[in-house]
């Protein structure tokens, strides 16, 4: 089956679909993305994800491309014309198109609106969650505002090269004090020896992460605590257990730390269960 892309009101082949040149996406990174993961036909925390769209959106100054409800149907529309089963939904909202200029476009530029769809094999993402991944740290190179989900990631896009080019699954940045703020696509979670679970505070500094959200229930249900609070690189080496949470990941085991092994080397019971029971209790929107 061919890929079907969304681009601006037209359904196209993948391989066709296109924006123009002047597109303020393209020439400024002037605009915002979600990424929704697909499970057994089920679009996950889609109503998480397009509050958060909405929010990126509005900090930015930029207008829905359409209503919510409209554009809640495209993307249903998109994973069912490409067959996703199990993969990923991407939408991406820019300025729109207009002579190259710093400054906002005439107030009636129309934004403009991607949406894609692909599959992904569960199995690969299981597997990987069996063994955990391997992380190193970089210092922190972005812009203030990594609040808002913007497509400005270049230095994200450095930071996963840099740990691909070491061998190992990714990277967090980190303050010149030694706090962790979060993964080049991912937030990041301990475990402390009491079983409790710590993760940044998401007021600043870091993107408010839907799965991070979700997990939040998640914890409550299985009766865990949840601690919101900077940590230390070396907190996080000497945990019981380390992970990490995206909407294409879900819940994933941090096994070692800049070559630190992180306790036994192995995906903690905790980070398991809370990875089993992420399913149970997210948002599932048929597709």
């Amino acid at each position: 089956m061919p890929r079907i892309a969304y681009v601006n009101g037209r359904y196209l082949p993948h391989r066709d679909a296109a924006v123009h040149i002047e597109d303020r996406g393209y020439q400024f990174a002037d605009g915002v993305y979600e990424v929704c993961e697909i499970a057994q036909g089920f679009i996950m925390d889609m109503t998480r994800h397009l509050n958060r769209l909405d929010r990126s959106l509005a900090e930015l100054q930029i207008a829905w491309p359409m209503s919510r409800k409209a554009l809640e149907v495209v993307i249903g529309e998109v994973v069912r014309r490409n067959g996703v089963r199990n993969g990923l939904v991407y939408l991406q909202v820019t300025r729109g198109v207009a002579p190259r200029d710093h400054a906002f476009p005439k107030p009636e530029t129309r934004s403009s609106i991607v949406v894609t769809a692909k599959k992904a094999d569960p199995a690969a993402g299981a597997k990987r969650a069996q063994a955990g991944i391997s992380v190193i740290t970089v210092p922190e190179s972005r812009w203030e505002r990594v609040d808002i989900k913007t497509v400005g990631l270049l230095p994200n896009v450095l930071a996963r090269q840099k740990a691909k080019s070491q061998g190992v699954h990714d990277a967090w940045f980190v303050d010149p004090d030694g706090v962790v703020k979060e993964g080049a696509s991912a937030n990041v979670w301990l475990v402390t020896r009491d079983n409790v679970l710590v993760t940044r505070q998401a007021e600043t500094g870091i993107l408010r992460g839907i799965t991070r959200t979700t997990l939040f229930d998640v914890a409550k249900k299985l009766g865990y605590a949840i601690e919101e609070r900077d940590f230390s690189v070396d907190e996080a080496k000497a945990a019981k257990e380390v992970f990490m949470t995206s909407a294409t990941t879900i819940v994933m085991p941090v096994v070692s730390i800049d070559g630190h092994t992180v306790a036994n080397g192995h995906p903690g019971s905790t980070t398991q269960a809370l990875r089993e029971a992420f399913f149970d209790v997210a948002e599932k929107t048929p597709a």
